[in-house]
């Protein structure tokens, strides 16, 4: 008999944890679900005690990626269609795979499958490389014996999830690359160019014009005092995460952020692209509402929509529809609000999800395309301005000399 600690989700919606005595896991998760609950997270004392232990020097450890998930997910889905069964899908993927990371994530998994334990608590003997979202999506579909169908549903959400972050990495990558060019440009000039003219001026004993002294005063202080602009950036860095950490202030920011111009309009679609999708997945796959929505809200990076969320979770277990919920709050946008009432009303409710999963990420991909039409000419023209500016500092100063001498 051992002892595990468990996180489950009740009725309610609320979160619980505790510790419970049983020979495996999967009595753990079968004792909950039997008690009316939704099993989140099941692991041993003793290989939680000793995982929090390891953390801090687990440095060299190599950390499993969402590509190497995806990849897992789809295979293994691949495999179940084909009529493997688990413990030999799962035993091919090892033999097959070229990751060496991902063939042992996947030998963890298949030895606590061959010793007796339920896949997903399988899935949950792997500390961080599986959310709660993708675990309790799992439990679902071994509940209801169609697990293929689950981890096929889940590799197109882990996709759609890739898709949608590397549209917003390919997108930022250019407008940082033209501010780094653009901030070394102006570093060699301020540093190496400047003090060339520096002793020039000096040796001529002119009066020099304000804007040229302005530029030549901030190449001696970026020359002699260089290790303070990266020292500022670390402080304020610090200061601001450090600020952040507190659940209010993040939230504050967090909402302050959803009502910036165009910016907040794209943060809202991303994020309400992954509320409808994950929702509507795990609706799709049995989960009850309340019981994905507490699963939902974890998953979401902005915590005030998420608070809205949780809040929304509460107005529904008084008893009220789920788009009557999310309407009490603004950060859910009315089409998000009209199209779940008319789910909810047809029956179809999992199906509206997804489908306005698919209207915002479009919507989202148009948001980051007009942002970038604006940034990028801005950004060209405000590191242009400076540049020439710092250039006919000097001009100015040159030109007045040579009529000094004329």
């Amino acid at each position: 008999m051992s002892v595990f600690h468990y996180k489950a989700v009740n009725a309610d919606g609320e979160t619980e944890e505790g510790d419970m005595d049983a020979t495996l896991e999967a009595a753990v998760v079968t004792r909950l679900q039997d008690a009316g609950y939704i099993p989140i997270l099941v692991e041993p004392v003793t290989r939680r005690r000793s995982a929090r232990a390891r953390r801090p020097w687990s440095f060299g450890k190599q950390r499993v990626s969402s590509r190497d998930v995806e990849l897992f997910t789809r295979e293994l889905a691949t495999l179940l269609r084909a009529g493997l069964p688990l413990d030999q899908s799962l035993q091919t993927l090892i033999e097959v795979s070229e990751s060496e990371t991902l063939r042992r994530l996947v030998t963890g998994i298949n030895d606590l499958v061959r010793d007796g334990a339920a896949f997903s608590s399988a899935l949950e003997g792997q500390p961080g490389a599986f959310s709660d979202l993708y675990i309790n999506m799992v439990r679902a579909g071994e509940s209801a014996g169609a697990l293929d169908t689950t981890l096929t549903r889940l590799a197109d959400y882990l996709e759609r999830l890739r898709d949608l972050r590397e549209s917003i990495t390919s997108a930022i990558t250019y407008p940082l690359i033209l501010v780094v060019v653009a901030g070394v440009s102006i570093i060699i000039l301020l540093t190496l160019v400047i003090p060339q003219f520096a002793q020039m001026f000096a040796d001529m004993g002119a009066a020099l014009p304000l804007p040229t002294r302005i530029v030549m005063g901030a190449g001696e202080i970026l020359r002699n005092y260089w290790w303070a602009p990266p020292l500022v950036v670390l402080a304020l860095a610090f200061a601001v995460r450090n600020w952040l950490e507190d659940p209010a202030h993040r939230v504050w920011w967090h909402r302050r952020l959803l009502r910036l111009p165009m910016v907040g309009a794209l943060v809202t679609r991303v994020e309400i692209a992954r509320f409808t999708r994950t929702l509507g997945i795990m609706l799709n796959n049995g989960v009850p509402v309340l019981g994905a929505l507490s699963i939902v809200k974890g998953s979401m990076h902005n915590r005030a929509l998420a608070e809205d969320v949780s809040s929304a979770a509460q107005s529904l277990e008084a008893g009220r529809s789920l788009a009557a919920s999310l309407s009490e709050h603004e950060t859910f946008p009315k089409l998000t609000i009209k199209m779940i009432h008319v789910g909810e009303e047809s029956g179809q409710l999992e199906d509206m999800l997804l489908r306005l999963a698919e209207v915002y990420d479009q919507e989202a991909q148009a948001a980051i395309r007009r942002l970038l039409t604006l940034l990028e000419p801005a950004l060209i023209v405000t590191l242009g301005v400076l540049i020439a500016g710092i250039i006919m500092s000097i001009l100015v100063a040159v030109l007045g000399m040579n009529q000094l001498v004329i």
